[in-house]
């Protein structure tokens, strides 16, 4: 079997180490790079070879794990991130999820835990999908925002559509698809990003959930 190759970004040497470590004991991980801050990590962008994971640690100084998380969505287009943190903070959480983030570990986790959301995020996409919806209903019952109802050409719905194939389609596969240039799914793209005021391919997932756009959440 194929190694999961990992990313860790720690700005603690020894902690970095130690999950290095338990990660290469507990199953089939690699990791390839470490990096102990987050601006290193993205002056080094894109990296070689490429992780199918980043492990980020969010209280590192000078550039927090969501500001890194922010910076690496406007340098990648496809990115897997999951956060470390010592506190569940729900506005860090929500944020952090609007940016890209795939899932959220506390540092106090097991073994089983860690080897669990890993490859949950590796092969279905997301750790404990059914929390993050439950996150978005709450969200959503507070939500002030208009409730007018959201209008789609056809080709921005067959997009969105890809966009939420449980395949985790590449724009270039989407493009492939649709039977149109990567420049035509990159402008559907940065339509629906600027109108709904989204942020990134996640969030366009979040999006057709919450207004029962696409399959599956039709």
């Amino acid at each position: 079997m194929e190694k999961i190759k990992l990313c860790l970004i720690d700005d603690h040497a020894i902690v970095r180490h130690g999950l290095k470590e338990l990660l290469e004991k507990i199953s089939n991980f690699e990791v390839i790079h470490e990096f102990d801050s987050g601006e290193e990590f993205l002056e080094t962008l894109p990296l070689q070879p490429l992780p199918d994971m980043y492990i980020l640690d969010y209280s590192m100084p000078n550039m927090n794990g969501l500001e890194v998380l922010q910076a690496l969505e406007e340098k990648e287009e496809e990115y897997k991130v999951m956060l470390l943190t010592q506190h569940f903070d729900e506005q860090i959480i929500n944020d952090a999820y609007h940016h890209g983030a795939r899932g959220f570990l506390h540092k106090n986790c097991t073994a089983h835990d860690l080897k669990f959301a890993i490859e949950n995020i590796v092969t279905i996409g997301y750790n404990n999908v059914t929390e993050i919806l439950k996150r978005i209903r709450n969200h959503q019952s507070s939500d002030k925002e208009s409730k007018e109802p959201i209008v789609l050409s056809k080709r921005e719905l067959d997009f969105l559509t890809l966009v939420c194939d449980e395949r985790e389609l590449t724009y270039e596969q989407m493009a492939d698809i649709m039977n149109l240039s990567v420049k035509s799914i990159e402008s559907y793209r940065a339509a629906l990003f600027e109108r709904f005021n989204i942020k990134s391919k996640v969030g366009l997932v979040l999006f057709s959930f919450k207004y029962k756009l696409t399959e599956p959440f039709l």
